[in-house]
């Protein structure tokens, strides 16, 4: 794949899987709720919302598995069957697996892709200091309308068919 069509690259943590993202994201989640607090253990997860077209799988192939989410419809994690990192996932959405959910730390350059939106900080860490945040922090989530550019909602929109 030549360089010119490759907007990040990623991998996971051993390499075994390494993948190529072709477009930029539509938008960057910073998400403080409690589910994505265990899921990663860490304080929060850092999404960049892209189409599951735009990642071209480089070396290795990822092991889809399917765990709980808060919403109750479930959440498939693409992961290395190696290491057992997540790359991505797709929630069980209006667009599910048209709309991939890259795990930013993921990629090779993570400041390539920092947070849009800072969302559900109502259960966010005491410690997480926001007041200085450059971008929204919303205690719950949003609406895309109110904040999306409008190539990423047409972006999106063109993924529901």
């Amino acid at each position: 794949m030549p360089q010119a069509d490759i907007f990040s690259r990623g991998r996971c943590a051993c390499g075994a899987v390494q993948f190529a993202l072709t477009r930029a994201p539509m938008f960057v989640h910073c998400c403080h709720c409690t589910w994505c607090q265990r899921e990663t253990g860490s304080a929060f997860a850092l999404n960049a919302l892209v189409e599951t077209s735009a990642i071209t799988v480089l070396q290795g192939k990822p092991e889809p598995r399917q765990i709980p989410s808060d919403s109750g419809k479930g959440q498939d994690l693409m992961t290395c069957p190696e290491c057992t990192c997540v790359l991505w996932s797709h929630y069980a959405t209006a667009v599910a697996d048209r709309v991939a959910f890259v795990r930013v730390p993921a990629l090779d350059d993570p400041d390539i892709a920092p947070p849009d939106i800072h969302i559900f900080t109502d259960s966010k860490q005491a410690w997480v200091d926001l007041s200085n945040a450059p971008v929204p922090v919303m205690p719950q989530y949003y609406r895309r309308s109110e904040l999306w550019s409008a190539d990423s909602i047409a972006r999106f929109n063109a993924l529901r068919g």
